[in-house]
C-alpha cells in the first residue's frame, strides 16, 4: 500500500541512487514530491555520488512551496533543500517526509510530520519483498557513500528485518 503524498529531501534520493535502488521509491510511495532546491542539489555532483536527474524519473515531481516566509524561517536552521522540503510537506499535507539529517528530522517531528529516512525505506522494501537483504546495502551506504549509521541503529534495522 502506497502513502498518499510523500516529500523528499536530497539525502534519501542520493543514497538510493548510489545503491541503484531509486525505483524503490516508486514501489513504496508512488509519486514523490521534491522542492526545487532539492532538485538543484541532486543536479550538483558531490565527491562520489554524482548527479541524479530527477526530470527523467516519472515518479519524482518537482513542486515549489508557496509559503516563502515559512521557507525562510526554516532556512535559518536548515539547508535550502531541507527548508523547502519541510515547507512543501506541510503545504501538501504529506503522509511522510523522507529526510535523514538530524536537524531536519528533529524539526519535521516538531512540526508533526511523519519522518522516514533511507534506512526506513530499506526496511519497508525488505518487508514487502522488494529487496532480498539489507545488510549488504547498509555496508555499501557506510563504506562507499560515507553514510553514518550508529551501531545501535544498524542492529535495530537488522533486527527489524530478521537479518
Amino acid at each position: 500500500m502506497s502513502l498518499a503524498v510523500v516529500v523528499s529531501d536530497t539525502s534519501p534520493i542520493r543514497a538510493l541512487a548510489h545503491l541503484a535502488s531509486l525505483d524503490l521509491l516508486r514501489h513504496l510511495f508512488g509519486e514523490v514530491l521534491i522542492p526545487p532546491a532539492v532538485a538543484r542539489e541532486l543536479g550538483r555532483s558531490l565527491s562520489g555520488p554524482g548527479t541524479v536527474d530527477v526530470l527523467k524519473l516519472g515518479y519524482i515531481r518537482v513542486e515549489t512551496p508557496q509559503d516563502q516566509r515559512r521557507v525562510q524561517e526554516f532556512g535559518r536552521k536548515l539547508d535550502p533543500g531541507e527548508a523547502e522540503a519541510l515547507a512543501l510537506a506541510l503545504e501538501v499535507h504529506a503522509e511522510a517526509i523522507l529526510i535523514d539529517e538530524a536537524a531536519g528530522r528533529a524539526m519535521a517531528k516538531q512540526l508533526g510530520l511523519r519522518v522516514v529516512g533511507v534506512l526506513g525505506t530499506l526496511v519497508r522494501a525488505k518487508q514487502r519483498g522488494l529487496i532480498a537483504s539489507i545488510r549488504p546495502l547498509l555496508d555499501r551506504l557506510q563504506n562507499e557513500f560515507g553514510f553514518y549509521i550508529s551501531a545501535s541503529v544498524r542492529a535495530e534495522v537488522l533486527r527489524l528485518v530478521g537479518e
